[in-house]
């Protein structure tokens, strides 16, 4: 990953942050992309910058502006002159029962999950396939097995999913696109999961145990830097859940 640029949406905490931690250690220099969440990637820029100066770069965005979408591209290549991996990891989650699902919650779900991803690779494609780089695409779990109330969210994945297979046909033979799909990772920040939903879904892991956000950035590393003949598959980190009922 010396000397390679990737850039990373939602990277400023949690699984991204972990992912940025992971890359940057590798040798990669960042486009950190975030939101909302100012605070924490500008202390996480700091954090790396201080290990290697001038080596992780901001910028801000709202994913559900399509129009916006190329300029993150734009402003890698005018910040590191290149482009070598995307990291599709930003993503919305909440709960979306049928009878209870809106236009409003369909629009961020699909537009952050499936057509954020969709539009910044096709942006991002032109850069990638000069450096015969790479996208990873962070999916879930329930992409294969719905979530129960998380109805779009479900559906979202899956789509994602989908989407990896399809452009990894696309933008063959020089730019490789995979997926990585999460377990029990980390805990929504609402708390929807209470401590006996917690131990249910950990029972239901072969591992008995959650996973770390550094299991999914070794995953992201290994798919972009070390899986050279690997395009199209979901790599499950799981704890082995999807192959349990």
């Amino acid at each position: 990953m010396h000397g390679k640029v990737v850039l990373i949406t939602g990277g400023g905490k949690r699984v991204g942050a972990a992912i940025c931690r992971r890359l940057h250690v590798a040798g990669a220099n960042l486009m950190l992309h975030y939101r909302s969440s100012a605070g924490e990637a500008r202390l996480l820029q700091a954090e790396l910058n201080h290990q290697r100066a001038s080596s992780v770069a901001l910028i801000q965005a709202d994913l559900l502006d399509v129009a916006k979408l190329p300029s993150l591209v734009e402003q890698t290549l005018q910040t590191f002159g290149r482009l070598d991996g995307l990291v599709n990891n930003a993503s919305s989650f909440f709960q979306t029962p049928v009878g209870e699902i809106t236009v409003a919650g369909w629009s961020d779900l699909i537009g952050t999950n499936v057509q954020a991803p969709l539009f910044l690779s096709q942006a991002a494609a032109p850069a990638l396939r000069k450096a015969q780089g790479a996208i990873v695409n962070i999916t879930d779990i329930h992409a294969e097995r719905p979530l129960k109330n998380y109805v779009v969210y479900s559906i979202a994945k899956a789509a994602l999913v989908g989407l990896t297979r399809s452009l990894a046909r696309e933008l063959a033979p020089e730019i490789r696109v995979n997926a990585v799909a999460p377990g029990p990772i980390l805990w929504p920040d609402d708390e929807a999961f209470n401590e006996v939903s917690r131990q249910r879904i950990i029972s239901h892991t072969p591992l008995r145990r959650e996973g770390r956000p550094d299991d999914i950035a070794a995953a992201v590393k290994f798919l972009l830097a070390d899986a050279l003949y690997v395009t199209g598959d979901t790599l499950n980190v799981d704890g082995g859940r999807h192959v349990a009922v």
